[in-house]
């Protein structure tokens, strides 16, 4: 226990230190938001995996997905890595980089104002942005919270309470320039510790081959290729994490962060190389649980032989490694979730500064004041998420499906056409954007599953944008300029 409390206490010591660094060195809201625009390709890599890969991978997705679809949940990652990530950086990396340059821009919403001519477009997106990146953010704080509770035995409450003040007072001081600095050691331990607990997970389940035997005797779709739900939840959880990325604020975020282009092609293969380890040895390690738990050996976790899906991965992670390097658990969450938040506060502190109250309240801020006021917002915004993780409404798989479906289904439509087509009208935008995001909402609360919904919004959002401009030939055609 005291080796990782002194473990924990000298990489907190290391994070404010970078925060301190990045603190000096920002000096300006570009630099807080942007970290300058002239971020490298391996800190850029490195920030995009790391903010794709959090808590919420490993704690809940793995975790539920691993026990219910088996080994078929690698489907997810490998698509995330190919389409997520590989995709998104070879279709939308320079591209949106030319963008920022082209319009001025540093934030989605500021684009889609400039590309649609619309205001109005503008304040919608940044409240979706604000009030969707809560629940996402919550998602996180709660798997990192379960990790620490299970393998501290620390209550759940506190553990929150310390992780949001460590989070408010990182990102508070540096913003994207102790981000950007801090994101390639994060990714790097990540690496070296999903390599060892893939190692000692199989080491300790007598092989691959024993443990598929083992999930095959259990249930033989286990090791289908398509797990006892089905092939339509699998896809739409292929779907909704593997799609949602060209249009999500907080990785969109990076490219306009991005050097040049040369950084683009060394980044799209680091972090696709970065996402095929992480997604793989997580999905893989979340089909084991069926194999290392059970309501004999973790009667804590189930409930009338029923487990509880968010504590299941913190479960098996404290199990299969040896006492004597626990703590490396627990620095891969760490690391693996604190980049997912600065990543997440970030953007929504500057959708409410830079795209609300300077573009529609107080539109005289200085950058001085645009600076301070985004640091206030992230310490708010922070604070909100804290309070939604302790209600603790969902799984964290559910929480984050309706975020991820909610953010997909409003900006898909409008960024995607937006981007790449001169024909997308003003009245594309607000159909498919709107409309994508009501159909999402409206079928998750009529109890559609939080994936199965976002997946309808989305390809709703991508439909209406062409078939609306068409129709009615209304709008502006901003992407002329590049």
């Amino acid at each position: 226990m005291m080796t990782k409390i002194i473990v924990i206490a000298l990489y907190a010591i290391m994070v404010v230190t970078i925060g301190i660094i990045g603190l000096r060195k920002t000096r300006s809201s570009k630099d807080f938001l942007l970290g300058g625009g002239n971020v490298g390709p391996w800190m850029s890599a490195f920030s995009y995996g790391t903010a794709y890969f959090s808590a919420v991978l490993f704690i809940g997705f793995a975790g539920k997905i691993g026990w219910g679809f088996g080994y078929s949940g690698l489907w997810i990652a490998l698509f995330n890595a190919i389409v997520g990530v590989f995709l998104v950086w070879k279709l939308l990396g320079w591209r949106i980089k030319q963008v920022s340059v082209s319009y001025n821009v540093a934030t989605m919403s500021e684009f889609l104002e400039k590309r649609y001519g619309s205001s109005a477009f503008k304040l919608l997106s940044a409240i979706v942005i604000f009030i969707f990146l809560i629940p996402y953010s919550a998602a996180v704080f709660m798997g990192l919270s379960y990790l620490f509770e299970i393998s501290l035995g620390v209550p759940y409450g506190y553990i929150l309470i310390a992780m949001g003040i460590f989070t408010a007072s990182y990102i508070v001081l540096g913003g994207y320039k102790s981000m950007a600095m801090i994101d390639m050691i994060f990714g790097l331990i990540m690496t070296v510790s999903v390599l060892l607990l893939l190692y000692f997970t199989v080491d300790k389940g007598g092989g691959v081959v024993q443990i598929s035997d083992t999930l095959r005797a259990l249930e033989p779709k286990l090791v289908s290729w398509v797990g006892p739900p089905g092939w339509w939840p699998l896809l739409a959880l292929v779907f909704l994490t593997s799609i949602a990325p060209f249009a999500m604020p907080q990785l969109v975020a990076k490219f306009y962060a991005i050097r040049d282009r040369r950084a683009v092609r060394i980044g799209a293969f680091a972090s696709t190389f970065f996402a095929v380890i992480i997604g793989g040895i997580a999905y893989f390690m979340g089909s084991t649980t069926r194999v290392f738990l059970t309501p004999d050996t973790a009667p804590g976790i189930f409930q009338n032989g029923a487990p509880d899906f968010d504590k299941l991965m913190p479960e098996l992670l404290t199990n299969v490694m040896p006492a004597s390097l626990s703590v490396i658990i627990l620095l891969l969450i760490l690391s693996a979730s604190m980049s997912t938040l600065a990543s997440l506060v970030i953007i929504s502190s500057s959708s409410f500064t830079k795209d609300f109250w300077n573009g529609f309240v107080n539109r005289n801020m200085s950058d001085k004041k645009i600076t301070l006021m985004m640091r206030v917002m992230s310490a708010v915004f922070v604070l909100l998420a804290v309070l939604f993780a302790a209600v603790e409404l969902d799984v964290i798989v559910e929480i984050l499906g309706i975020s991820w479906g909610a953010l997909g289904s409003f900006f898909l439509g409008p960024f995607i056409w937006g981007l790449f087509t001169k024909t997308a009208t003003r009245n594309g935008a607000f159909v498919s954007g709107i409309g994508g995001l009501a159909i999402c909402l409206t079928l998750y609360f009529m109890g559609m599953s939080s994936p199965e919904a976002g997946t309808i919004g989305m390809v709703s959002s991508l439909l209406l944008n062409p078939l609306v401009s068409l129709a009615g030939k209304s709008g502006t055609s901003e992407t002329e300029r590049f």
